[in-house]
């Protein structure tokens, strides 16, 4: 028996041996990721058969690195019911594909199957949650983190091993399409959920199992937490190397995008980050640096440039700092196409596919370039120990997967675990976390229960889709609840009615006079209004799936990949519509679903309650009717700012001090609900901040010792709720600029009426380090200003001091 094939042997030399049987087109076969999965197969009478396309690929390259979205279904990819491969058959078809690599190739290599999960599977019947941007403002990593299990065992047990999924983007400009893949603006908050994601996904290295949950950011509100000594993720075969298996239930995690995405100019998608050193390194890194210690497998790289340097040929990012500073092993994705954009340098294929390869890109991504890399090869081009290189990569990830021991899937699996009622109950509380309390004036929400009749306005109101954001596969009817369906559940015996209004992107009015009646008509008009990124099958899209928005188009789409907006007012004549009824004197509680934060200034003195839902997902119609009739107490807090204005960006909250309060002359604030904020129908008091000790040397510091700061919070209110307590520190002293206030921790907690808890948190060296002026990472001595309270302009404040 070939060594590689020997279960007993080290994983390190069973690639050894395995690497030194292959052929260069073998090789090169196991770097490409060309084809699009659901060219792969076709749908007969008598169930799937492989695509002669297929059988071409496999043949071309003696192999297949990875096959991407098999399972995709969506307008892009064109696939429905009618074609497409549902739960109940993603197995079979997973092991068709398997076993035609196996047998059909010289060296029987498994091919690792690649899916999206940016919010849930983009999958026939897979379970999709909120999007990221409403995840980041549940505050509660320990929730998600039981969401992306469920997300792992959907898509293992549907025979795929590779989850894409978004977490490294961070919302700076909001403007961007893609701001609802962003959890926040920040990085701590951001580099939270980003390693809640990898656990959930592929669970807890054995390493990490004593320590973790000794103490983490944020609690659940309801729910347990996840048994970390149950969920290591790993099995025990392991080779003398220490590599050891993924699960069964879990999938390697690919983590996107890195780096600097949502940085781009103008909130444009994919356009240069023109940002320094300094601000990449405090901004934009620190989430994937969390995923690499939390053990991540894998990474994509960003379409951007960051100073000129597009990521997909940046060796300091993907090999210097990436691998040699932070000791990244796994792999390193291409985006769609995003080598071939790389002619733009280098004239040619082979000379892009080599630039991206010796930068540190491991496998492509339906690009021509990689698949040119025998031919760069021959030309000389590039050496073939960087072939070897990344083949050793791609290798140990496949036999991290068990794919050599155990390649194919149990059929009946997913019956069990797509969409079961854990995954409902995760998603449903994920929604109600998700939502945020903007405005209640004169206590408007709770809603009364002895209402006569209540009217349900808007786009949004009954449109499933709009809840659901971008990288969505089609649903089955009467997969979700819709806003107006959860409202109509929670009513009692309340009338409601409903009018659609006007469309999200459309000028036409003819919808104004029905509901501008339904509101006289009824006690209070609950206007459920905001974006969609839902997509239809008559739009336009790039080679990469992006969505190719123009007017005249038949779409709401106003958000989601390829849909940047320089107008972040709503879209069409919502605005006036929400005028319009204000003038009746009916009172308007609005429900933003939206995929960004809309800048409503100009409506929000007409609405007497503001929710925003965000992307809230199938169960999210649900949630929002509970919040809205009082069954759940909101506790979402905003994960980013809420802009006054289009015109007054970047409002992100930890701007550079530079000394002054900026302002514009024309603009009465920058800011219309800041980062951090949301109400609840409790009240919440904090009072009695001190720390154990004030002061802490340098070398106390270095030692491992750190501030320890505590405070009471107390519920003042009349109604259960829970709340999130947020640290921050501002450096008073340092060598370099530094910003206005950083989040530095927080704390989910649920009190009962009169309940009052104490709070601790520590600020370590790492909480405190700045990149000095030599562009390092050191602790420096002065005065630091900690601040604690429910959002990120909080009450109460003490000073902290490192002493040489």
């Amino acid at each position: 028996m070939e060594l590689y094939r020997d279960q007993t042997a080290p994983i390190e030399a069973r690639i050894e041996d395995l690497l030194g049987r292959m052929t260069l087109k073998e090789k090169v076969g196991q770097l490409n990721q060309r084809m699009y999965g659901w060219n792969a197969y076709r749908k007969t009478e008598n169930g799937f058969e492989l695509t002669e396309a297929f059988m071409e690929e496999v043949a071309a390259g003696g192999g297949m690195g990875a096959l991407y979205g098999l399972f995709r279904a969506d307008p892009w990819s064109k696939v429905t019911y009618e074609n497409g491969i549902t739960a109940a058959d993603s197995a079979k078809v997973a092991n068709q594909i398997q076993r035609y690599l196996i047998e059909h190739t010289r060296l029987g290599i498994p091919v690792m199957l690649s899916e999206e999960c940016p919010h849930g599977h983009q999958a026939l019947d897979g379970t999709l949650t909120p999007t990221n941007i409403g995840i980041g403002a549940t505050w509660n990593p320990q929730l998600a983190e039981q969401a992306y299990a469920q997300v792992a065992a959907e898509i293992r047990a549907r025979g795929a091993h590779l989850g894409l999924v978004s977490t490294l983007d961070l919302l700076r400009d909001p403007r961007w399409g893609r701001s609802e893949e962003c959890f926040s603006e920040d990085p701590h908050l951001t580099t939270q959920f980003t390693k809640a994601a990898v656990h959930g996904l592929q669970g807890y290295r054995r390493s990490e199992v004593e320590t973790v949950g000794q103490k983490q950011e944020g609690q659940p509100q309801v729910g347990e937490q996840p048994d970390v000594r149950q969920q290591t993720g790993h099995s025990e075969q392991a080779g003398k190397q220490g590599q050891t298996q993924l699960a069964p239930n879990k999938v390697a995690a690919v983590l996107k995008h890195f780096c600097g995405q949502g940085a781009g100019e103008g909130g444009m998608n994919a356009f240069p980050a023109s940002i320094g050193e300094r601000e990449l390194r405090e901004i934009h890194l620190p989430g994937m640096e969390a995923g690499v210690e939390a053990g991540a497998l894998g990474c994509m790289a960003a379409y951007n440039e960051i100073d000129g340097i597009p990521c997909h040929a940046n060796r300091k990012l993907l090999s210097g700092i990436l691998r040699e500073e932070w000791g990244f092993d796994g792999i390193v994705m291409a985006d769609g196409t995003a080598v071939d954009r790389l002619l733009a340098l280098t004239g040619d294929y082979e000379s892009a596919a080599a630039l991206a390869l010796t930068a540190g890109v491991d496998i492509s991504l339906w690009d021509k370039a990689f698949s040119t890399l025998e031919q760069a090869v021959l030309q000389g081009k590039v050496q073939v120990s960087f072939i070897d290189r990344a083949v050793r990569r791609v290798l140990q990830l496949k036999f991290q997967l068990g794919l050599f021991e155990n390649p194919y899937t149990a059929e009946e699996s997913a019956a069990e675990i797509v969409g079961n009622e854990t995954a409902r109950q995760v998603n449903l509380q994920l929604a109600r976390e998700s939502v945020v309390l903007l405005k209640n004036e004169n206590q408007l929400l709770p809603l009364d229960a002895g209402l006569r009749q209540i009217a349900v306005i808007g786009p949004n109101a009954d449109a499933l889709y709009h809840q659901l954001g971008d990288y969505t596969a089609i649903q089955r009817p009467n997969s979700g609840t819709t806003v107006l369906e959860g409202i109509r559940e929670l009513a009692g015996d309340a009338k409601v009615v409903y009018a659609k209004g006007c469309s999200v992107r459309g000028d036409s009015r003819d919808g104004f006079a029905e509901a501008v009646e339904l509101a006289r008509q009824s006690e209070v008009a609950v206007l459920v209004m905001g974006g969609s990124s839902a997509r239809n099958f008559e739009l336009k899209f790039d080679i990469n799936g992006a969505a190719i928005v123009e007017d005249g188009q038949p779409s709401d789409m106003d958000c989601g990949e390829g849909v940047d907006l320089a107008d972040l007012r709503l879209g069409g004549v919502q605005s006036e519509l929400i005028r319009t009824i204000a003038a009746t004197g009916t009172p308007i509680a609005l429900v933003l679903i939206q995929g960004r934060p809309h800048a409503i200034a100009d409506v929000a003195p007409d609405c007497q309650a503001i929710l925003s839902g965000w992307y809230p997902g199938p169960e999210g119609g649900r949630a929002l009717g509970e919040i809205l009739f009082g069954a759940v107490n909101p506790s979402g807090k905003l994960a980013v700012t809420i802009p006054y204005s289009s015109m007054s960006l970047p409002a992100y909250y930890n701007r550079k001090d530079q000394g002054y309060e900026p302002r514009y002359a024309d603009c009465p604030r920058p800011v219309l609900y800041p980062f951090g904020y949301g109400l609840s129908y409790a009240e919440f008091a904090y009072s009695n901040m001190r720390a154990v000790a004030s002061e802490r040397t340098l070398q106390q510091l270095d030692a491992g010792e750190s501030f320890e700061i505590e405070i009471d919070v107390e519920n003042t209110g009349t109604m259960a709720g829970a709340e999130v307590a947020q640290l921050y520190i501002k450096d008073m002293e340092a060598t370099v600029t530094r910003r206005v206030k950083e989040l530095k921790g927080f704390r989910k907690i649920w009190l009962e009426p009169g309940e009052k808890r104490t709070l601790s948190f520590s600020l370590t060296a790492k909480e405190l380090g700045v990149w000095n002026v030599d562009m390092a990472n050191v602790v420096e001595a002065g005065r630091i200003k900690a601040m604690i309270g429910g959002d990120s302009e909080p009450s109460c404040s003490l000073m902290l001091r490192v002493a040489d």
